[in-house]
């Protein structure tokens, strides 16, 4: 077997097993973390998943960047630039994926930490375990959403279609894949978090529409709440708030 075949041999090895780590994770054990807003001040059902999500997304780190490292030497014949942005921009998403994983890991630990405290109060755990969730939805939209429809489509798609390494119609697919797949990942996103602001009001307080907003603004922003001292507003209770910057 000559060399241009076991580059060819090994780098398909380890796109398939970026698949096989990549969906569990995503699909599967990191859901119950992802969906439930109150889940850092829960039992913690889904740690050991959680934790198995995130040892197979450092495998796949560890493929991601193989990939890169094992074509360069056949995609640098063709364009050494764009073969350096190819395994620049693998690495870029590997950085994303990383940070993924630790604000994931740090839900776990917090809720293992302070969930169960004695006089532990819910409301600011709830807050930051969102905050680290949506870190983790932003790191995957930029990372496997973004850098990967640059690097895997564009890049990757170019220059498979300049080379003829492979057939120029599967080349294509990356070429138009790519950036099509962009916008797919910010709708996800965006409808995630809608979802989860939605669930976090109901069940905090389902008749205070603005209580869950005032949890997930940022640090430097809070709303607050203003009492009706007759009680004869609508609602008889909050009715009243002002934004202010701290």
């Amino acid at each position: 077997m000559d060399s241009t075949r076991k580059i060819a041999l090994v780098t398909g090895v380890l796109f398939v097993v970026t698949f096989i780590t990549a969906i569990p994770a995503q699909l599967s054990l990191y859901v119950p973390v992802l969906t439930d807003p109150r889940y850092i001040v829960g039992t913690g059902a889904a740690d050991t998943s959680v934790s198995l999500g995130a040892l197979l997304e450092l495998i796949l780190i560890i493929a991601n960047v193989g990939t890169a490292l094992a074509l360069f030497p056949i995609l640098k014949r063709q364009n050494e630039a764009l073969a350096l942005g190819y395994v620049s921009a693998r690495i870029v998403e590997c950085v994303f994926i990383a940070i993924g994983i630790v604000s994931l890991l740090s839900v776990v630990t917090l809720r293992q930490d302070f969930a169960g405290a004695a006089g532990a109060d819910a409301a600011p755990l709830v807050a930051v375990g969102s905050s680290l969730v949506a870190v983790h939805d932003w790191t995957f939209l930029l990372g496997p959403g973004f850098v990967v429809g640059v690097g895997n489509g564009l890049i990757l798609g170019y220059l498979m279609y300049r080379s003829g390494l492979m057939p120029r119609d599967m080349a294509m697919l990356g070429l138009v894949g790519g950036p099509s797949g962009l916008r797919c990942g910010d709708r996800h996103t965006v409808r995630r978090h809608r979802g989860r602001l939605r669930a976090a009001n109901h069940r905090d307080n389902p008749g205070d529409p603005l209580g869950a907003v005032a949890r997930y603004l940022p640090h430097r922003q809070r709303i607050q709440a203003v009492s009706d001292p007759t009680g004869t507003a609508r609602g008889g209770g909050r009715v009243h708030r002002t934004l202010r910057t701290a």
